[in-house]
């Protein structure tokens, strides 16, 4: 286990893991994080998905407002990272495809 996987962080991640309820997780998000830090999180999800579909770091940049720092790191992590990105974007590939 990693420093950062200390016993709150095991407890937050059980909290996620648990709530189904789109609305509850979004009051949980709001209490937790800032506005900011809110926007900034989705963005970069926002933006693995373009890098994803083979969008170019101009058209990223233009459609999310992401900077180019955000968007190499974002790309870093979808080649190198521990698969994070890759577990979200296969959890909205899912959602969008049973409500169709």
């Amino acid at each position: 286990m990693s420093d950062l996987r200390t016993p709150e962080v095991e407890d937050l991640l059980r909290v996620f893991a648990a709530l189904d309820d789109e609305d509850t997780i979004y009051t949980l998000l709001e209490d937790l994080f800032t506005i900011r830090e809110i926007k900034e999180t989705s963005q970069r999800l926002a933006v693995a998905r373009l890098l994803d579909a083979g969008k170019s770091y101009a058209a990223i940049e233009e459609a999310t407002g992401a900077s180019a720092t955000t968007i190499a790191r974002v790309s870093k992590c979808l080649s190198y990272g521990s698969g994070g990105y890759n577990a979200a974007l296969n959890a909205l590939d899912d959602v969008r495809a049973a409500s169709r």
